[in-house]
């Protein structure tokens, strides 16, 4: 019995002996895998840290198994798609026969702000920088007839510009009606049965103007305000100008200087109760600052685009008085914005006669009617009318002479801004006969300009 136990036992360690050495004989005959990043040899991309990696050839077969002893195990050939050689991994030793691939770029890095430029060199933010002097001076002109029509269908050659006494060589000519940026000021310091004459004819005024051009609203008296800023023409205008008819002028009676409503106060068979007031009183003389209006008015139109034709359309008699500031400080600026002053002159101003009058200037007692000046200097033109079927008349044929005028341009030197240049526009038509007292066509332009400052 044990015996046959035993001959179980050297049998099954047998058969568990046999199965170890088939299972290592099989694990020695099976070949080495690869790992699955080494299947294929791609090359890395291009990168400006190292060279390109070359692409890889097909390595011979090496024979499997162990190295022989006694002979240092081989290094292993880097493929391409194994991370550079860093402190931790040194690269072996090149011989002296390889040569190593040139650097693709040639690159530098320094502190950031610790670049130099080179000498002689611009800096980036002059490569960009454009810097040119034009002086271009545009002069709209108005040519009528004897009877104050538009004369049309004339050409560049038909005109000669004059600045300082030289003839001036014109690049730029058009005939074409341009949009209008007004600004529209009314005088409220005239008597009130003329304020509302004048609002009476405001519809007309605002039909005067197109679509396409943008208003502003100012009124003066003793003061200057801006009732509506530059806007096209539609219901906002039409709200200002209904708040217009609201407005009142002055008292048309004859100023009351005694009595019981008088400024003296109370008085008692003539003798006032206050006797510390004086008994000889005169009526004060109202401010009416027609030049602050004007100025205030140019100078929202120069922000304007240079595209449109800036014109100021005064409403009023044309006096003036006690404004701070003066006549030719005005002028300046309408004369450096290219601002043409228009104007209905009403009330007194369209008196007959009365244009003859109001080239008298008294000293200290201001201007009885600056409007012809103004519109003179700048090219404009002035309507004096009387009824309101005229006033409505001319806002009509003010509004399109504006609009409908040639416009020159020639180009001068740089000058200071504050040297003035008188300007002269000829025109010269064939077969014209014209002489000094009967011209065959009247001109009408600025009398000079004030060139912009030099550019920097």
């Amino acid at each position: 019995m044990l015996r046959w136990i035993g001959k179980l036992l050297m049998a099954a360690g047998a058969a568990i002996l046999l199965f170890f050495l088939a299972l290592g004989s099989a694990t020695a005959q099976q070949p080495t895998q690869q790992p699955a990043d080494q299947k294929q040899e791609i090359p890395d991309a291009p990168s400006a840290t190292r060279p390109p990696q070359p692409f890889p050839t097909t390595p011979p077969v090496e024979p499997q198994g162990a190295p022989p002893s006694g002979e240092p195990a081989a290094e292993p050939v880097p493929s391409g798609n194994e991370a550079p050689p860093s402190s931790s991994n040194p690269t072996p030793p090149a011989s002296e026969d390889s040569t190593a691939p040139p650097h693709p770029l040639d690159v530098k890095t320094v502190p950031e702000g610790g670049a130099t430029p080179d000498a002689g060199s611009a800096s980036q933010d002059e490569l960009f920088k454009i810097t040119r002097n034009v002086n271009q001076v545009i002069v709209p002109v108005r040519v009528t007839d004897d009877s104050g029509r538009l004369v049309n269908g004339l050409l560049p050659k038909d005109f000669s510009i004059y600045e300082d006494g030289k003839k001036r060589a014109l690049n730029f000519f058009t005939s074409d009606p341009l949009a209008i940026s007004a600004a529209v000021v009314l005088d409220l310091g005239m008597a009130d049965i003329a304020v509302q004459k004048v609002n009476q004819t405001l519809p007309a005024l605002e039909g005067a103007f197109s679509q396409f051009d943008e208003v502003a609203i100012y009124t003066y008296s003793t003061t200057v305000g801006r009732m509506a800023d530059f806007g096209s023409v539609g219901k906002k205008l039409d709200g200002v100008l209904n708040q217009l008819k609201t407005k009142h002028g002055e008292n048309n009676g004859v100023p009351v200087t005694g009595g019981p409503l008088g400024p003296q106060g109370p008085m008692i068979n003539n003798i006032p109760v206050d006797r510390s007031t004086p008994t000889a009183i005169s009526p004060a003389k109202q401010s009416r600052v027609l030049n602050d209006a004007v100025l205030a008015a140019a100078m929202d139109l120069g922000k304007r685009e240079k595209s449109r034709r800036k014109i100021i359309f005064i409403i009023s008699d044309g006096r003036e008085y006690r404004s701070d500031a003066s006549y030719s400080d005005v002028l300046k600026v309408l004369l450096s914005n290219g601002i043409l002053v228009y104007g209905i002159g009403v009330e007194g101003s369209a008196i007959p006669g009365y244009k003859q009058l109001e080239k008298l200037h008294i000293p200290f007692q201001g201007y009885s009617d600056i409007l012809p000046k103004y519109a003179s200097a700048t090219g404009g033109e002035i309507l004096s009318e009387y009824s309101k079927a005229a006033i409505e008349n001319a806002y009509q044929r003010a509004i399109g002479d504006a609009r409908n005028q040639y416009t020159l341009g020639y180009t001068t030197a740089a000058t200071p801004s504050s040297t003035y240049r008188e300007i002269e526009v000829r025109v010269g038509r064939p077969g014209c006969k014209s002489s000094d007292l009967r011209p065959c066509v009247l001109v009408f332009a600025k009398a000079g300009y004030y060139p912009l400052p030099v550019s920097r």
